[in-house]
């Protein structure tokens, strides 16, 4: 079956002129790294590419080469649309509603409701960009230098550094494969996962002020006033979530980022091998995979905050 489809993906890309891609709003590593990734291989065939994100490629990510042609709104027509990195279609955002089923969707996500006309959804794959990494010279594209720097990108944020309990012997070739092309790793590496903003370090401080714990979980809460002291200017959680993931002694570390439309943004990571934080995401309507999972949750912090609480603690038998 995955070869039928990526034959398919193969013709389908060889018969576009025109192409648009997207991946999910408030964009981590593997978002940007596949889009651009993808995007730039496209463009080296000769193809016209429009890279969209609806809330444009975060700070942390402008370094790489090809991240100041990814624009937030849709110009001009096009006969192929590609989703990557995204498992469900509405996490694209607003701007794309409008635009139609996607032809082709390209996800490692085990909760993808293969919204596509095309679905190439490996959830063995610890990143949409090591998806990209095995199939783009199959379908006939080059993956130069910035096309691997990208996909490296993807392939390290996802992993937390080749640190998730999904990581395979595969897994390295892939970013053996990706850093024979003259990519620096330690550089994306440090960039990616290690680097911050002075904004940003304040405002891990305020999260970190409030790390909580029970019953197997750890988790700290980010609130609209902590981004207002840090003078952070983005509505995520600036990776906080890496560094309560490397918090000893706990099955799943979440975080809870309150945002401005009377939402909160929740992500889970498996802090133990088997534990899968997937269902959990998707009993509040978001996705994900075992190692890792997210969800947009509408109402205040303060009554979501518990509820969230209480159906982890119960899906993962805590």
């Amino acid at each position: 079956m995955t070869e039928n489809i990526t034959g398919a993906i193969k013709e389908r890309l060889a018969k576009a002129k025109d192409i648009l891609i997207t991946s999910h709003i408030r964009p981590d590593g593997d978002a940007v790294g596949s889009l651009i990734g993808l995007g730039l291989a496209l463009k080296g065939a000769g193809k016209n590419v429009q890279m969209v994100l609806a809330d444009g490629v975060p700070s942390s990510f402008k370094y790489l080469e090809g991240s100041d042609l990814v624009k937030t709104k849709v110009i001009g027509t096009f006969d192929t649309f590609i989703a990557v990195d995204c498992a469900d279609f509405k996490r694209t955002g607003k701007t794309f509603e409008s635009l139609g089923q996607p032809d082709i969707n390209v996800d490692h996500h085990v909760t993808n409701e293969k919204f596509g006309k095309l679905n190439l959804i490996e959830s063995e794959e610890v990143a949409t960009s090591a998806i990209l990494t095995n199939h783009l010279l199959a379908w006939g594209y080059v993956i130069t230098k910035p096309v691997a720097a990208a996909l490296l990108t993807g392939l390290i944020t996802d992993t937390l550094g080749f640190r998730t309990s999904n990581v395979t012997p595969e897994s390295m070739h892939q970013a053996a494969t990706l850093m024979e092309t003259g990519v620096d790793m330690p550089e994306i590496y440090m960039r990616g996962l290690i680097r911050r903003s002075y904004e940003a370090t304040r405002y891990w401080g305020q999260g970190l002020s409030k790390l909580e714990r029970k019953n197997g979980m750890v988790w700290a809460t980010l609130t609209l006033e902590d981004r207002k002291t840090a003078g952070y200017s983005g509505n995520d959680d600036a990776d906080l979530i890496n560094a309560i993931s490397a918090v000893d002694g706990f099955k799943v570390g979440m975080i809870f980022v309150e945002q401005s439309d009377n939402r909160v943004k929740v992500s889970w990571r498996a802090l133990e091998k088997g534990v899968d934080v997937s269902p959990i995401a998707k009993h509040f309507g978001g996705g994900g995979h075992a190692a890792a999972a997210g969800a947009d949750i509408s109402g205040p912090l303060k009554e979501i905050q518990p509820v969230v609480l209480k159906i982890t603690r119960e899906k993962l038998d805590l």
